[in-house]
């Protein structure tokens, strides 16, 4: 009985000496583990906040670009992708795959077998969800919001940012485009601009529980997002909007190989339109063929524009007599022979003057070489910028090519032959002109914003880069381009305007041909141009358009689409711009404009009084007793039948009933209340996606569809353009 008790007294002891090695092991760990906070060289701490903790992307938003008015040009969006979840094991799965197909497809852009097909393969192969084909990426609010009301089980939305350009086929050139889901910039300011546009994300960290949920009071660390600069533009949305319109009319009717336009402000260089064809619309990139901004990008013979700068500068060396006397047709030089365009016929003995205005190759060549002399024409090229770029604040500007190789040379460079040059120096010469003698700077880019503290961090300032000509040889060219137009031996008349002084010169390029040596030869082949400025005693605008090309008939000249381009963009322009016609031609309406103050600073009952007798429809935007924005701003005119938008300081706004407004009304309302606005057609608003009566906030997005009414559908294109926004 003892030596069993022994035995058991003895395994008791081993027992317990284990336990105890057991447990001093155990607690030297534990010990080990508390000093070091380490397991198997793992810092604890971080595992914990590793498992503890969640993070969250903050995503920023890309700059958008306006025009100078404040409309958006290119804005980022929110859009949705519809995609399908087919693992049965998920509780929201297609279980009902010939009802998805029948109701999906449709909405979605793709044939219902096809979506079908999709579905079955997709369950077959035990996918755990399938994508539906590029129908169903990109999509709006409201086409999201139809495929939910279809209540279909299984098909889930995934939202992400896109670049969405609300004009289309607006300046296109100009703003270039971003790749879908916000991928990488392309053309354009949206890659000039990208480092200024492009956004950074920030991040959330948070404490969760082990499901994912937020705990109480955790410890937050936010890392914001840095939203990207936005970008306002000089153009002017109301005269890009004429321009592409009457170029896309233009392009229809007469299939020009190629087009060019470029509406200019001489006395500051601001770029108010600037279009090209082929143009494209950056919704839809993959289509572009022609990715150069032609205006600043492309060179090539100027034709007879050239003659401007080489009579200008002939005038200011004093050499220029318009009443002496040449003998036209054509003049040997070295072992060419220059022939006027009438096939060296010419006209006969014929004044440098009249020279001018029948645009004579041999007038310009005799100045170039007997009257300034081969080193003083090269020098006023050089002072009117032909031998450098300008700067203009766009990528990928190409700098002229002028030929120097002698006699010859500058001859033929003086009326526009053998030397290329860019659309763009031919505007910014032209503002020397147009401007007294100072020659300014072009820019497009007005102002560059901080999205977050609305502080103007860049500005673009109007800049003289040069001073070619004296204010009385100015005058003396514009009188000069004026009898162009005006007279009856000028080439220009074609670009007459009714009630409008216009000044300018016709140009007729040859296009080398790229298969044999010359230039190509035959009926319209030839690249037809005009540039011009209005009104002349003192210019507000500068206009250089180009059609290269064009189908037209024998009978027909390259005048007849350049000068639909060129006639309709000024005629609506100045109107616009409130430049009534001269004495013997002035509008109707001009005498009832009524012009806007500026409202902030008065009552509302003093603006109903001001507005009293006036035929303005006031519009009074909430039930505030104080002004806090208006559009029209101070010192626009408005016609009897507009409308003027007064917003008030009130907490709330409705939104009105928009039936039968007019493109431009809209945009001010939109305007005043800092809403986005997008367009859908043409003419006076048919629907509006947010009901009259509604109560609407800053930033709301509206979708307006317009239509043209049986009153509206005859109206030429210069009268409907005058609907668009300013």
């Amino acid at each position: 009985m003892e030596i069993k008790r022994s035995v058991t007294n003895k395994r008791a002891v081993l027992l317990l000496g284990i336990v105890i090695i057991l447990f001093s092991v155990l607690l030297g760990r534990i010990v080990y583990i508390q000093t070091t906070k380490e397991v198997n060289g793992q810092d604890l701490q971080v595992l914990a906040q590793e498992r503890w903790t969640r993070s969250e992307v903050i995503e920023g938003i890309r700059g958008t670009i306006y025009d100078r008015s404040g409309s958006a040009l290119a804005q980022e969006l929110k859009s949705y992708t519809v995609f399908a979840v087919l693992d049965q094991t998920q509780t929201n799965f297609v279980d009902d795959v010939e009802e998805t197909a029948v109701k999906l497809a449709p909405l979605i852009n793709m044939p219902e077998e096809q979506l079908r097909k999709a579905l079955l393969t997709g369950q077959e192969e035990g996918k755990f969800q399938i994508e539906l084909g590029s129908g169903a990426r990109n999509l709006t609010h409201e086409q999201a919001t139809d495929i939910r009301n279809l209540q279909l089980r299984g098909i889930h939305f995934r939202d992400e940012p896109r670049r969405y350009y609300p004009k289309q086929t607006y300046a296109s050139h100009v703003i270039g485009y971003t790749e879908r889901d916000m991928g990488e910039a392309r053309m354009g300011l949206e890659r000039s601009l990208n480092d200024l546009l492009t956004a950074e994300n920030g991040l959330l960290h948070y404490q969760s529980d082990r499901r994912g949920i937020p705990l109480p009071n955790p410890n937050q660390h936010i890392t914001p997002a840095k939203n990207g600069h936005d970008v306002y533009l000089t153009l002017d949305s109301n005269i890009q909007t004429a321009l592409e319109q009457v170029m896309t009319q233009v392009e229809m009717e007469f299939e020009p190989e190629k087009m060019i336009a470029i509406v200019a402000d001489p006395k500051t260089g601001e770029i108010l339109a600037m279009s090209n064809r082929p143009s494209f619309n950056p919704n839809q990139y993959e289509q572009i063929t022609n990715y150069l901004n032609f205006a600043i990008s492309d060179r090539f013979e100027p034709g007879s524009t050239m003659k401007i700068f080489t009579v200008a500068a002939a005038i200011e060396e004093g050499v220029y007599n318009g009443q002496e006397h040449y003998r036209s047709g054509s003049i040997e030089i070295a072992d060419r022979t220059i022939r006027d365009h009438n096939d060296a016929r010419g006209w006969g003995e014929i004044t440098y003057d009249e020279g001018f205005l029948r645009s004579s190759n041999v007038a310009m060549s005799k100045l170039a070489l007997e009257k300034l002399g081969v080193e003083k024409l090269y020098d006023y090229l050089h002072r009117f910028g032909f031998d450098s770029v300008t700067g203009i604040d766009l990528p990928n500007e190409a700098n002229s090519l002028l030929a120097r190789n002698g006699r010859i040379d500058a001859a033929t460079t003086a009326f526009g032959q053998g030397s290329a040059v860019t659309p763009i120096q031919q505007i910014q010469a032209a503002t020397a002109i147009a401007n007294d003698g100072k020659m300014m700077k072009p820019y497009i880019v007005d102002r560059i914003v901080d999205k977050e503290t609305n502080k103007v961090i860049s500005k673009n300032e109007p800049e003289v880069v040069g001073e070619p000509i004296s204010k009385q040889t100015a005058e003396q060219v514009k009188d000069l381009l004026e009898q162009v137009v005006t007279s009856s031996a000028g080439t220009g008349t074609p670009y007459y305007i009714e009630g409008f002084d216009v000044a300018g010169k016709t140009g007729t390029a040859q296009i080398r041909d790229p298969n044999a040596p010359g230039y190509l030869q035959g009926h319209g082949k030839n690249i037809f141009s005009f540039l011009g400025m209005a009104p002349k005693e003192d210019p507000r605008l500068v206009v250089y358009v180009a059609v290269e090309r064009p189908k037209i008939d024998l009978t027909e000249t390259g005048s007849i689409p350049t000068s639909m381009i060129f006639n309709t963009i000024m005629k609506h322009s100045l109107q616009y711009l409130n430049i009534s016609p001269n004495a013997e031609n002035k509008m109707t309406n001009v005498e009832k404009q009524f012009e806007t103050k500026d409202y902030a600073k008065t009552t509302i009952a003093k603006v109903k009084d001001d507005l009293n007798g006036k035929e303005i429809e006031l519009v009074l935007l909430g039930d505030g007793d104080k002004i806090e924005a208006q559009q029209p701003q101070a010192g626009r005119a408005l016609l009897p039948g507009e409308r003027l938008f007064i917003r008030t300081n009130s907490e709330s706004y409705k939104m009105p009933d928009l039936t039968g407004w007019s493109n431009r009304d809209v945009r001010r309302f939109a305007q005043v209340l800092e809403l986005s606005p997008t367009f859908f057609g043409n003419g006076y608003v048919k629907t509006q996606s947010i009901d009259p009566g509604t109560k609407i906030e800053k930033g709301d997005y509206l979708i307006i569809e317009l239509e043209m009414t049986e009153s509206t559908e005859e109206v030429k294109i210069d009268e409907e353009i005058e609907q668009t926004v300013e």
